[in-house]
């Protein structure tokens, strides 16, 4: 059987890129990307002329099947986001617990992912953290926030630029204004930027100068 291989891709730069994942996406049978577009411009940077097939949150469950048969077959088959690693708040969890269950070995390389970055770098505690990825937008969002009130480890989330503000109001209302946290933005970017401060600091801020760009936001776990 072959193998399926989880690539991270850059989230930012295009040096984040590891050898051994040009390498991989350059000897696959068959490259899955979220979106064959964004994909292309990195397949290309590379000079990686591989066959592209979609593979994203909409399509994966009626794909799926056909790709774990491509597998049993003994292809090789690689999946990469439009940045990151796949199945981090991205498509890939479903086709790896179908390639799992069908007894496929399973690949995942090391590499890019927005989140890790962002909390080292925030200044807050890194050694045990919880990860929230993205709220709900709307159903269950205020009860996630207020279950997290008490948790004492460090929080990461990860927000769009329009919701950032009612993020950190929602927060600072749950946790309290002087509660600690860092937004960081635009990672391994040129404009790269990690504001740190207070909850109320950041609302000040982020009131005053409107947010661009992929968002982590780390918060201080309660004490």
């Amino acid at each position: 059987m072959g193998t399926l291989y989880i690539v991270p891709t850059p989230v930012g730069n295009m040096e984040d890129m590891t050898f051994r994942a040009v390498r991989i996406l350059k000897e696959a049978d068959l490259v899955l990307a979220e979106d064959t577009r964004t994909s292309g411009i990195l397949l290309k940077h590379y000079d990686i002329k591989n066959h592209l097939m979609s593979h994203h949150k909409f399509n994966e469950h009626g794909t799926s099947a056909g790709i774990v048969e491509r597998l049993r077959g003994g292809q090789n088959v690689a999946l990469i986001s439009d940045a990151g690693t796949p199945g981090i708040s991205d498509p890939g969890f479903f086709l790896v617990r179908e390639a799992v269950r069908a007894g496929i070995e399973v690949q995942t390389l090391p590499g890019a992912t927005a989140f890790v970055p962002a909390l080292v770098s925030s200044g807050l505690p890194c050694d045990r953290f919880c990860f929230e990825g993205f709220l709900p937008p709307k159903k269950g969002r205020q009860s996630r926030i207020e279950a997290l009130r008490d948790e004492p480890r460090t929080i990461v989330f990860y927000e769009s630029p329009y919701r950032l503000l009612k993020l950190l109001q929602q927060l600072a209302e749950a946790f309290g204004e002087e509660r600690q946290a860092s937004v960081c933005r635009e990672i391994s970017k040129v404009h790269e930027e990690s504001r740190r401060g207070t909850l109320a600091e950041l609302i000040t801020h982020f009131t005053e100068t409107a947010p661009k760009g992929e968002i982590v936001v780390v918060v201080e776990g309660a004490h």
